[in-house]
């Protein structure tokens, strides 16, 4: 039954990982990544990592997406609407696509890739909410802070973003 809902997950998650890439309405993209996020916490959910699967719900769906589609609701959605996809792009992503596509189907085939450490030499991951935060304010504190101020640095972003120019224009 696991395997079941495994699969059942994971195509929900690629369908609607398309679908973010595929809606040309940015509001439509942005909800079709509230749905991504939603199988992966369930995913983490399948793997016991409960805590992982809430913070996923609580932060990326939630509070994350949320300001997502602010910035998405101060930006003209009209004007990005009019644009059209230019050939360059439709061609690079087409590489891209293939290039991906062969690098799972080599994965696919030949397994683990050389190098790669065993599952069995990985130790075991944190259980519980005391370890986590344990390891996440002392081993990973470097990390933790730059993630901090490049949060900072997006919302100072998005303040001056939204600004409009009251000034009347000269004619």
């Amino acid at each position: 039954m696991e395997a079941l809902f495994f699969w059942v997950f994971a195509i929900g998650m690629l369908l609607a990982g398309a679908s973010v890439i595929l809606n040309r309405n940015p509001v439509a993209s942005a909800l079709s990544l509230v749905v991504t996020m939603c199988f992966m916490a369930a995913l983490f959910a399948l793997l016991n990592a409960f805590f992982l699967a809430a913070i996923q719900i609580l932060v990326y769906a939630g509070a994350v997406m949320v300001l997502f589609l602010f910035i998405i609701m101060l930006l003209d959605v009209k004007a990005e609407a009019k644009t059209r996809m230019r050939w360059i792009s439709l061609v690079l992503g087409l590489v891209l696509a293939i290039f991906f596509s062969y690098e799972l189907s080599l994965v696919l085939r030949d397994g683990v890739p050389m190098g790669a450490v065993p599952l069995a030499k990985l130790p075991p991951p944190p259980s519980d909410i005391a370890t986590i935060g344990r390891l996440l304010f002392t081993k990973y504190l470097l990390p933790f802070e730059v993630v901090g101020v490049l949060l900072l640095v997006a919302t100072i972003g998005v303040v001056l973003l939204s600004k409009r120019d009251n000034k009347p224009e000269a004619k």
